[in-house]
């Protein structure tokens, strides 16, 4: 039987900063870095290594699921996804406005980027400043020629006012469909569930350290602005897209690439996992034995740890691929 394991930070570098949200949540004085890659088998766009989780032996998570992925995935897992996690976990703390940008959908990814995987993402927000906001679709369509002068001319202004502003607290869980242009605004810490790839289309890169070159996956310009959905997402779809249920925190629609799921005391079913603490002290406990986690605790639990449960006034937001 494989336990549980607590995972440390792995804080790959990125072009953005971050605002502080995550040291504070992770109770740790951390590397100025805003993401944290938790149970990662994903690796930077274009790097041979950076992104990917190595376990507290040393070993990285996605050689040691490679040695054994029935007791990691589980058969059921295997028979759908082959021996892939087909998921990445983030903690994300924008400490300032991201740019537009947009993530390829599956179809696009296998024609163009030779990958099973897009980018289609959720968030749900663990803290955010008053007044904190996220950019999300169009407000009206947009005509390729249009979209594609605004990017060219870096009219960053007509993006975004071409955008929906939309207001985000704590508790908020957001999907955000591969396609969709958006933007997390600053000042917001969240879990980022999202498929294992890094894929970006940039629309905007003035006043960041980045320049076209870093904008297309190296693909020409307007076969990579094809990706992006020009069409208006009106107020019923941004609806749509906040839209959980009791129990699950995403719409049923993210359940085709991952489900995102409250979790106290209630137990937790044998499936490969990523947990993020978000309150309380305690334990995670099972057949395997106990593990103390805390507020800001992640843990990668495996598919052969079998059921596990909280201890009273513990909270975790609980991560899965689809199945």
């Amino acid at each position: 039987m494989i336990a549980p394991v607590a995972l440390g930070p792995n804080q790959p570098p990125t072009f953005y900063r971050g605002s502080g949200r995550l040291g504070a949540f992770r109770g740790l004085d951390l590397e100025p870095r805003p993401e944290d890659w938790i149970a990662s088998t994903t690796t930077r766009y274009g790097q041979a290594s950076s992104g990917r989780s190595v376990l507290p032996d040393g070993t990285l998570l996605a050689d040691a699921i490679a040695a054994d992925p029935l007791a990691w995935l589980g058969a059921a897992h295997l028979a759908r996804h082959g021996a892939d996690p087909a998921l990445l976990v983030k903690l994300l703390d924008a400490g300032q406005r991201l740019p537009v940008h947009v993530h390829p959908d599956r179809p696009f990814a296998l024609a163009h980027l030779a990958s099973p995987y897009g980018k289609t993402e959720a968030w749900v927000v663990l803290d955010a400043a008053p007044g904190a906001t996220v950019h999300l679709g169009f407000t009206r369509d947009v005509a390729a020629g249009e979209l594609a002068a605004w990017v060219s001319a870096q009219n960053v202004a007509a993006l975004l006012a071409a955008t929906n502003r939309v207001p985000v607290q704590a508790g908020d869980a957001i999907l955000c469909p591969a396609g969709m242009p958006h933007a997390i605004g600053r000042d917001v810490l969240l879990v980022e569930l999202q498929e294992p790839t890094d894929f970006s289309v940039l629309l905007e890169w003035e006043g960041f350290p980045l320049g076209p070159d870093d904008a297309t996956l190296g693909l020409p310009f307007e076969e990579a602005l094809a990706c992006v959905d020009r069409r208006a997402c009106p107020p019923t779809r941004l609806a749509e897209l906040r839209r959980g249920s009791q129990r699950s925190l995403l719409p049923a629609e993210a359940g085709q690439f991952f489900t995102a799921e409250s979790l106290t005391e209630e137990p937790l079913p044998a499936g490969f996992s990523v947990l993020v603490v978000t309150a309380g002290s305690g334990a995670l406990s099972g057949d395997w034995g106990t593990l103390p986690v805390s507020r800001g605790s992640t843990v990668v639990v495996p598919f052969d740890a079998g059921s596990c449960r909280l201890s009273r006034g513990v909270s975790a937001i609980c991560c899965r691929p689809a199945l």
